[in-house]
């Protein structure tokens, strides 16, 4: 999840709403949503699940041979953590992992998008693997399979190994992105015969920029602008490079694809020249990373307004890099811009968002339903995308155990009815929304804020490790097993 500079990121990625263009949404007839019945169902083959990442509820960091993560050395330092905490023990799924997929299948979902920990793997981040690396994740996926539940993986959820930061600067050299070819290639020999969908990276627009650019997130850099490019574009040939591998050292029929935190851009009003508008505005924003993965090449805008600091790279990177994908995955939260049509380049302009604007515990989490309609659709026409995955949508919430001893989340099952319509809606058009995972099954080590904002289905008491469910899991609980949000 992003902080509140995320939207100030964003801006810097593609950078090309900074370009002055002129205000002003033309005079066009307006496109009406369709009528949404809740009542009706899903299509009968769409996947329910949630999800999770490694570091935020593992623990165990120091066990069965695990090497070190960015995050551990980052969480440990003075000043860091919202609440001076670290990850070490976080949920201790490592060892109650049996209990917390009895979680996901009372919940009724038939899929689970966890990530594997790299340091578990290399703990130096490449050369020998560590032989009680995967063992782990052999047990869960077992686990999942034995529970009829779907495990789909995801090889980088930001726990970066420090050995790589420390000998070549992470994600600042092409050595980490073939590192990370060979831990995925190692990974898909061993889990594709039970794994059949594989998420890549996870987020590249939060970890490389929050990272590498503002110093907020781990390893707590800052670097100069062409660095920070040169650091995305390693990321995207590590991807390309992983695609590749995952096909050549997986089972035939493995699907592979990433998940990224898109750039979300929504027409202010739904006016024909607005929406091309928000076309031209996400196509230019996730120039950095989505664009150049789904297009195999950089978008002229990106490379103009990068100037000198556009990043360093060959036609055969761009080839790797564009190998197709057989999915895209993507984070949907909150609308990251509103936009309006301009008549100057680029086409677009952004509107500020007002003092008002409503957001949930999270102060960054704007209210904005229509945003995973909106941005679906326009990726889907963009890039001509057959298979989209809702791979992280949910809310923090404040969650105060009420006198019965239960959570009553009523503003989170507020959030996940309106956003749950709007995915409908897309749905019911056209847009090939496959499946959704809600972020998150339980509660857990939220980075920067430490464990002070709740995302889960279940509440985590983490001096007790117990796992009580709030309000909000009875709700998506009867959604899947309606197929359907109801009223």
């Amino acid at each position: 999840m992003s902080a509140d500079v995320s939207r100030r990121e964003f801006a810097m990625l593609a950078g090309l709403a900074a370009l002055g263009a002129a205000t002003g949404a033309k005079a066009a007839e307006s496109e009406a949503p369709a009528s949404i019945d809740r009542r009706a169902p899903f299509p009968k083959d769409f996947l329910w699940g949630t999800a999770t990442s490694s570091y935020q509820i593992e623990g165990a960091v120091n066990e069965d041979g695990r090497g070190k993560s960015i995050w551990d050395i980052f969480s440990h330092t003075p000043g860091k953590i919202e609440d001076g905490s670290t990850g070490d023990r976080a949920n201790e799924h490592y060892h109650r992992y049996k209990q917390d997929v009895a979680l996901i299948k009372a919940l009724g979902v038939k899929a689970y998008r966890f990530s594997i920990a790299w340091p578990r793997v290399f703990p130096e981040g490449a050369g020998q693997p560590n032989p009680k690396g995967l063992d782990f994740y052999d047990r869960l996926v077992d686990e999942l399979l034995a529970n009829g539940i779907t495990p789909y993986a995801t090889l980088y959820h930001w726990d970066l190994p420090q050995a790589l930061q420390d000998r070549v600067g992470g994600w600042q050299s092409s050595d980490t992105s073939k590192a990370f070819a060979d831990y995925a290639g190692y990974v898909a020999a061993r889990l594709t015969d039970r794994v059949k969908t594989v998420f890549t990276v996870n987020e590249v627009g939060r970890f490389v920029n929050f990272g590498y650019g503002w110093g907020i997130d781990a390893p707590g850099l800052k670097l100069p602008t062409a660095q920070l490019n040169q650091a995305r574009h390693h990321v995207a040939l590590a991807h390309g490079l992983a695609v590749q591998a995952i096909r050549a050292s997986g089972r035939a029929g493995t699907r592979v694809g990433a998940a990224e935190n898109i750039a979300a851009c929504v027409p202010a009003i739904a006016t024909p020249d607005n929406i091309r508008a928000a076309e031209i505005a996400t196509r230019e924003l996730n120039a950095g990373f989505l664009g150049v993965v789904l297009e195999g090449k950089y978008t002229d805008g990106f490379l103009a307004y990068a100037g000198a600091n556009a990043p360093k790279f060959t036609a055969e990177e761009l080839k790797i890099i564009g190998t197709p994908n057989d999915f895209v995955g993507l984070n949907i939260y909150a609308p990251q811009f509103y936009v309006t049509a301009a008549d100057r380049a680029p086409g677009f302009h952004v509107l500020p968002f007002p003092t008002s604007f409503p957001h949930m515990n999270s102060e960054w989490l704007r209210v904005g339903p229509e945003v995973i309609y909106w941005a679906p659709r326009l990726a889907a026409k963009i890039w001509n995308i057959d298979n989209i995955y809702i791979s992280e949508n949910g809310t923090s919430s404040e969650d105060r155990i009420a006198s019965d001893g239960q959570v009553y989340d009523l503003d989170r099952i507020m959030f996940l009815r309106n956003y749950l319509t709007q995915m409908q809606r897309a749905i019911s058009e056209g847009v090939p929304i496959r499946g959704y995972f809600l972020w998150s099954l339980m509660d857990n080590f939220e980075w920067i804020f430490g464990y002070g904002k709740r995302f889960g289905l279940y509440r985590v008491d983490f001096e007790t490790q117990a796992r009580v469910p709030k309000l909000s899991a009875a709700f998506y609980r009867d959604v899947v097993a309606r197929n359907a949000i109801g009223v």
